[in-house]
């Protein structure tokens, strides 16, 4: 797949967000210089599909609490989610799934999918009434059997966007 640079990003820092050894980004882009990358730059990330090759994308509704899965850009699934609290806000953007991690264990429930900004993902909770709250880190929290049922579908590399409405 291939990451846009933004603004203020480094090698290292996108190396971070996608769960790649800094090692593994410059031997998938020998032609980058690694003290000068610019916003707009492509910089290729090895072992993750192209999200234009995955038939699936997830948004996510702040405002509505709710996380929407499309197949071929047909909605097939509304899920309700919990977000961020006031001072741990849920980032807007574009994100991909990077990775993923059955029974994580703790707060996060039966399954984490890492989004590709380090810290941040789709989980399950062990609080299923937190759903529909502003009450996590910054993550989007799932009823279990729904992240199980979303994580059974949607491949590493899946395009989320999170937007405010």
């Amino acid at each position: 797949m291939q990451h846009v640079v933004k603004k203020g990003e480094t090698l290292s820092i996108i190396a971070r967000n996608y769960r790649r050894s800094l090692q593994q980004i410059l031997r998938a882009n020998p032609h980058v210089n690694p003290n000068f990358i610019i916003p707009g730059q492509l910089i290729s990330i090895p072992g993750l599909p192209s999200p234009d090759s995955i038939p699936y994308r997830i948004q996510v509704s702040l405002n509505k609490r709710s996380l929407s899965l499309f197949n071929n850009n047909r909605l097939i699934r509304t899920f309700p989610v919990g977000i961020g609290k006031m001072v741990t806000q849920t980032p807007v953007g574009e994100f991909v799934i990077v990775n993923r991690e059955p029974n994580p264990g703790g707060p996060y429930g039966v399954m984490w999918l890492s989004l590709s900004k380090v810290g941040y993902g789709i989980h399950g909770t062990n609080n299923p009434y937190s759903i529909g709250k502003m009450v996590s880190s910054g993550c989007i929290r799932m009823h279990n059997k729904d992240v199980l049922e979303l994580a059974s579908i949607v491949p590493n590399g899946t395009s989320v966007r999170i937007v405010p409405s």
